[in-house]
């Protein structure tokens, strides 16, 4: 468990060749920094505590190049060296194919619980599904669809609780079922267990989790989701020690006027906010 003295670290994570649709998400880190730290805002959060540069490091992007497995090895290595000098990582993404190299690095705190905010429950065996018939083992298992199946599968993740979800297949009620996962539709944000939920926490926001009237910047839109308000009291709801976390899907290509970063700028500082807040033997 993170001591009070914790470092949050940001660390970005630019990688998009995971993704089954639209590449982009890999130019996300440097356009979620820049609306972080623009002029046009301030560090302020809405807890009163004051996210700037003094209490948030950034460790850069991690280098990945062009292969999916050696991708995955470097952030998980990466990672693993953030987490283990004691310190929170945020990751920026990136397509959320990186959450799972990502959770690999929390090996040594045990099971996390992770709360997951999307449209999609990710958690697809391999995207694409083999056509009917057909299981040829021909689709992709470290997909951006597969993140949370491999996580489950490795006993990384102890409770998994996911909101937002408003595009469950039959395959993926399927794997919810198999995994035990706690799944609420964006019109259910007031009954997630939130202050419930006990640590280590991570949280993984995907942007399309949001409706697309408030992160148009992504590459899959998904109509009928959360508003920025809903993701915000969701993350203030949060009781227990936040021992990472990250943005992921946030797509520069389909965005408009930059609105998109600042989503995910507003959501970066309001997790570190809760993340300080929650630190053990913090008054």
């Amino acid at each position: 468990m993170p001591s009070p003295a914790s470092r949050l670290v940001l660390v970005g994570l630019p990688w998009d060749a995971s993704s089954s649709f639209l590449r982009g998400a890999s130019d996300a880190p440097a356009l979620i920094r820049q609306a972080l730290w623009s002029p046009s805002t301030n560090t302020s959060t809405e807890l009163g505590i004051d996210v700037d540069p003094r209490m948030i490091d950034d460790a850069g992007d991690i280098p990945l190049g062009q292969e999916a497995q050696e991708a995955r090895s470097a952030i998980e290595s990466a990672l693993t060296h953030i987490v283990g000098k004691g310190a929170v990582p945020i990751s920026l993404g990136g397509d959320h194919s990186v959450t799972y190299p990502v959770l690999r690095a929390f090996r040594a705190l045990g099971p996390v619980t992770i709360l997951h905010v999307d449209a999609h429950g990710d958690l697809y065996d391999q995207f694409p599904l083999p056509e009917a018939g057909q299981a040829d083992g021909s689709g992709d298992r470290y997909s951006h669809a597969c993140p949370f199946a491999r996580i489950m599968e490795e006993g990384l993740c102890r409770r998994l609780v996911q909101v937002g979800i408003r595009t469950m297949t039959p395959h993926l009620q399927a794997q919810s079922d198999r995994f035990g996962v706690e799944v609420y539709g964006p019109d259910s944000c007031a009954e997630v267990p939130v202050e419930a939920l006990e640590g280590p926490l991570y949280v993984s926001l995907d942007l399309d989790g949001l409706d697309p009237a408030f992160a148009p910047g992504v590459s899959h839109p998904e109509p009928g989701g959360l508003s920025v308000r809903d993701v915000v009291r969701l993350l203030h709801r949060i009781r227990a020690p936040i021992v990472g976390g990250d943005i992921v899907e946030y797509n520069p290509a389909n965005d408009l006027r930059d609105l998109t970063a600042r989503v995910a700028a507003k959501l970066v500082k309001e997790m570190a906010a809760v993340a300080i807040r929650n630190q053990p033997g913090r008054t």
